[in-house]
C-alpha cells in the first residue's frame, strides 16, 4: 500500500486540544498513526487494522519510528474493537474504504483496503459513538459525493459535523474528498477548501504545503 495523498491529508488536519488518547482505525500500513504520533507528543495511539499483511508492515514501520513506545496496533475488525474496548478516546481518525459494490480488486489487500463490505458507514459511526469521549472529535476523509449519507450516518448516532474543508485537485477542478470533523456537541460548522495542486501538475498550492510540510522532505 502506497502512501496516499488522503491518508496525508488527514493526518495532517485532523485536530484536538492535547489529547491524551487517540485511535486510527483501519491504519493500513500506519502513516496516519505516525503522524498522530509526530504531531502530539504526549498521546498515547492505538491503531486497529484487520488485515495480516498490513499489520506486518505497520509493526515494522512503528518498530523504525521515534514514537514506537507510544503505538500499539491491534489486528481487529472495528467492530470487534468497538465491542470489547473500554477506552475513550479524545481524538478518532479514520481514512475508510470508500467503495460500495465495486468490481473486486486483485489482491485481498486492495479489497480490504477499499472496499467498504468490511466496514461500512453505519459500523463505523456506531462504533466510534461507543468509544469517543464525551467531548472527543471524530475526523474522517471522504468522497465528497457522499457528504450528505456521511453526515446523515453521523447524525443518527448523535454526532454532528463542526468542521469541513472540501478539498479539490486542482483550481479548475470540482471537489472530490472532503475532510469532516464530528462530535457530540452541536455548533455552527467551520468550512473551507483545498486545492491540492495549481493549474501545472505537481506544483503544490501554498496552502496544501502549510497543512503538509511537516510530513514532506521535499517541501
Amino acid at each position: 500500500m502506497k502512501v496516499g495523498i488522503d491518508g496525508v491529508l488527514l493526518g495532517a488536519w485532523a485536530f484536538a486540544e492535547n489529547p491524551k488518547k487517540i485511535l486510527d482505525i483501519g491504519t493500513g500500513t500506519g502513516l496516519i498513526a505516525l503522524m498522530m504520533a509526530q504531531r502530539f507528543p504526549v498521546a498515547e495511539i492505538d491503531a486497529v487494522e484487520v488485515d495480516p499483511e498490513a499489520c506486518s508492515e505497520t509493526v515494522f514501520n512503528f518498530g523504525q519510528s521515534p514514537w514506537n513506545d507510544r503505538l500499539q496496533l491491534q489486528q481487529i475488525s472495528f467492530q470487534q474493537f468497538a465491542e470489547t474496548n473500554v477506552e475513550k478516546y479524545d481524538l478518532i481518525v479514520s481514512n475508510p474504504p470508500f467503495f460500495e459494490n465495486s468490481v473486486k480488486i486483485k489482491t485481498v489487500s486492495r479489497e480490504l483496503a477499499r472496499n467498504s463490505e468490511n466496514l461500512g458507514l453505519p459500523d463505523l459511526f456506531s462504533g466510534v459513538k461507543k468509544i469517543l469521549a464525551e467531548h472527543g472529535l471524530f475526523s474522517i476523509v471522504f468522497p465528497a459525493l457522499r457528504l450528505n449519507e456521511l453526515t446523515g450516518t453521523a447524525s443518527a448516532n448523535e454526532l454532528f459535523l463542526t468542521r469541513l474543508t472540501k478539498v479539490k485537485p486542482n483550481p479548475g477542478k470540482t471537489h472530490h474528498r472532503v475532510l469532516a470533523e464530528f462530535s457530540f456537541q452541536k455548533k455552527t460548522c467551520i468550512s473551507d477548501e483545498l486545492a491540492i495542486e495549481s493549474m501545472i501538475h505537481h506544483d503544490f498550492t501554498n496552502e496544501y504545503r502549510s497543512l503538509t510540510r511537516d510530513f514532506y522532505l521535499k517541501f
